[in-house]
């Protein structure tokens, strides 16, 4: 397979506004990705402390300041640039982060197979 092959379109860069997320499946990964303060990242969905999804309900990932992702089974806090916990019971851990670009308009993540 050619790096051009993995990776995958998202969402248009247009239907991701400022603090919101947006969830997807790439190669049977649940991964979500998400803009705060122009930036873009993009992580799997899956907690480091018990192996569950994040988010309380569809695309929502962030905490109610909207400064950090928040799991919702035990509150674990994540920076939202590099996924790091800060606080919670996987203090130290991170979230496992998928590479992003933008092309002709569009979010591509790419997974490790």
């Amino acid at each position: 397979m050619s790096t051009s092959e993995q990776w995958q379109t998202v969402c248009r860069r247009e239907a991701l506004a400022e603090h919101q997320a947006i969830e997807f499946t790439v190669n049977e990964t649940p991964g979500f990705i998400l803009a705060h303060k122009g930036h873009i990242s993009a992580f799997v969905n899956r907690c480091p402390h018990l192996g569950i999804g994040l988010n309380w309900m569809p695309g929502r990932f962030l905490d109610v300041d909207r400064c950090f992702i928040q799991c919702a089974t035990h509150g674990a806090l994540f920076t939202i640039d590099r996924g790091q916990c800060i606080a919670g019971p996987c203090q130290g851990e991170a979230l496992t982060p998928l590479e992003t670009r933008e092309q002709d308009g569009e979010l591509l993540v790419r997974v490790p197979a």
